[in-house]
C-alpha cells in the first residue's frame, strides 16, 4: 500500500511560482558563471593569461570555496529559512561578478571568482531542497529536470549576452551588467517565496525526525551509504568531462576551428539551449517515468546516455569545421547531462527531510570538487604540458584525453544500477 501523503500546514507558493523563480536564479547563477569560458579569448588578451592560469580560475580556485562553503551553508539552511539563505547568496555572488569586470590583473580577477563560487556555494543546495518540499514524489525529477534548465538556459544567454556586449563594447561590461541583473533579482527572491514545509509532501515515514538532524552524524552517513556515494562519484567523473569540454569550448572552436566571437553568440548559444536544455526536460520525464517501476532507472538513464555520447564527443574535437562541430556537440549536450537530476532525485528521495539541503551540499562537494574543481585544470594544464612539447594543437590534444573518463563514469553508473536493483529504499541514517 501506498504510504499516505501529509499535505503541507502552512501558507505556501503555488509549485509552479516556485519552480519558475528558483530556475530564475539558477539561470543568473550560470549567467555569472560561464562568463569566464565565454569570454577566455579577450580576459587572456587583456591580462596575458595562459590557458592553466585560465584553468586554475574556472576551475580549483573557483571550486575551493564553491564546494567546501556548500556545507556549512547546508547544515545551517537545514536548520533556517532557505530562501532567505538563497537570497543572500544571490546577493553575494552578483557584487562578486561586478568584481571580476573591475578587476585590473589575475590576482584579483581570482580574488572575485573565489568570491563568486563562496556566493554560489548557497545557491542550488537550498533550491534542491525547497522544490522537493514543494512537488510531491513521482513529480521531483521532472521538477529538478526544469530547474536544471538553468544552466543551459544562463549559459545561453550568457553566450548571447555577453559575447555581444563584449563585441561591441568590452568585455568588463558583461559582467558588470550580468552582475547588476543579479543584484536585483536578490531582492525579488525574499519578496516573492516562502520558504514550504520540510516533508510537507513526503509520505509518513518511520525515520521521521523528532529535531534537527545533526551535522557530522549526517556527513558520516551520507560517506557511507554506498548508494548516495556512488552517485555522487558518477556524477563527479561526469562533470569531469562537461566542466573540463565546457569551460575551454568557446576557446577551443575560436582557436582551432576558426569560429569568431559573433558567431559564437548566435550559433553556439543555440547550441547550448538545444542541446542542453533539451537533455535536462527530456530526462527528467524518463526518469519518472521509469523509476516508477524500479530504482535502477536513477542509474541505468545516465549510463546509457553516456555510453550514446562518447563517438559523438571525440567526433566534436575531431571535425575540422566550426559547423559540423556545433551539430556533433549538440548530441554530446543533449546526452551528456542526463546524470544530473537523477542523481539529485535520488539524494532527495534517500534521505530525511531535514537531512535535504545538507544532503544535497555534500552531493554537490564530491561531483563538483571532482568536476568543476579539477576538470578545467586539468584541461588547462594539459594543454600548457603539451603546448610546452611543441604541440601546435595542444588543447585539441588536451579534449582527447578526456574521452576515458566517460568510461569510469559509465562503470560508475552501472555499479549504482546493479546496487539499486538488489535493495529495497533505505533512508540515510543519522545516529550519532
Amino acid at each position: 500500500m501506498t504510504p499516505a501523503i501529509r499535505t503541507q500546514t502552512q501558507s505556501a507558493r503555488p509549485p509552479w511560482l516556485v519552480l519558475t523563480v528558483l530556475t530564475f536564479v539558477y539561470i543568473i547563477n550560470f549567467l555569472d558563471r560561464s562568463l569566464l569560458g565565454i569570454l577566455a579569448k579577450p580576459i587572456q588578451d587583456t591580462l596575458h593569461i595562459t590557458d592553466g592560469e585560465l584553468g586554475l580560475i574556472g576551475g580549483f580556485y573557483f571550486a575551493l570555496f564553491y564546494c567546501f562553503i556548500a556545507i556549512p551553508i547546508g547544515w545551517v539552511a537545514d536548520r533556517a529559512n532557505r530562501v532567505t539563505i538563497l537570497s543572500l547568496a544571490c546577493g553575494i555572488w552578483s557584487a562578486a561578478t561586478i568584481g571580476c569586470g573591475l578587476a585590473s590583473t589575475y590576482s584579483e580577477l581570482v580574488i572575485a571568482r573565489m568570491m563568486v563560487g563562496f556566493g554560489e556555494a548557497g545557491g542550488v543546495p537550498p533550491s534542491y531542497a525547497i522544490i522537493t518540499d514543494s512537488y510531491p514524489p513521482g513529480k521531483r525529477a521532472s521538477a529538478l529536470g526544469i530547474y536544471n534548465l538553468g544552466p543551459p538556459i544562463g549559459a545561453a544567454f550568457g553566450i548571447a549576452f555577453g559575447a555581444s556586449i563584449a563585441v561591441a563594447f568590452d568585455w568588463r561590461d558583461a559582467f558588470l551588467a550580468i552582475g547588476a541583473i543579479g543584484l536585483v533579482t536578490a531582492a525579488l527572491v525574499k519578496l516573492v517565496l516562502r520558504d514550504p514545509p520540510r516533508g510537507g509532501l513526503d509520505p509518513q515515514r518511520s525515520d521521521a525526525p523528532s529535531g534537527k538532524a545533526p551535522f557530522w552524524a549526517t556527513v558520516r552517513a551520507f560517506f557511507r551509504n554506498p548508494v548516495l556515494m556512488l552517485a555522487a562519484l558518477g556524477s563527479g567523473a561526469t562533470q569531469f568531462i562537461t566542466y573540463g569540454m565546457g569551460n575551454f569550448s568557446v576557446l577551443f572552436l575560436m582557436r582551432e576551428k576558426a569560429m569568431t566571437l559573433s558567431n559564437v553568440a548566435i550559433w553556439y548559444a543555440l547550441v547550448l539551449g538545444i542541446g542542453m536544455g533539451g537533455g535536462m526536460i527530456v530526462s527528467g520525464r524518463i526518469i519518472d517515468r521509469i523509476t516508477r517501476k524500479s530504482r535502477k532507472g536513477y542509474a541505468l538513464a545516465p549510463a546509457v546516455s553516456l555510453t550514446l555520447a562518447l563517438p559523438f564527443y571525440l567526433g566534436f574535437v575531431a571535425v575540422p569545421s566550426w559547423p559540423l562541430a556545433l551539430v556533433l556537440l549538440t548530441a554530446v549536450m543533449f546526452l551528456n547531462f542526463f546524470y544530473l537530476s537523477a542523481s539529485i532525485a535520488l539524494v532527495q528521495e534517500e534521505v530525511r527531510p531535514d537531512q535535504r539541503v545538507l544532503a544535497g551540499a555534500l552531493l554537490l562537494l564530491v561531483m563538483n570538487f571532482i568536476g568543476l574543481g579539477l576538470g578545467p585544470t586539468y584541461v588547462g594544464q594539459a594543454s600548457d604540458f603539451f603546448a610546452a612539447h611543441g604541440h601546435p594543437h595542444s588543447l585539441q590534444i588536451a579534449l582527447y584525453t578526456l574521452a576515458p573518463f566517460y568510461a569510469v563514469a559509465i562503470l560508475l553508473f552501472a555499479i549504482l544500477a546493479r546496487r539499486l536493483g538488489k535493495e529495497t529504499p533505505r533512508p540515510m541514517e543519522s545516529v550519532q
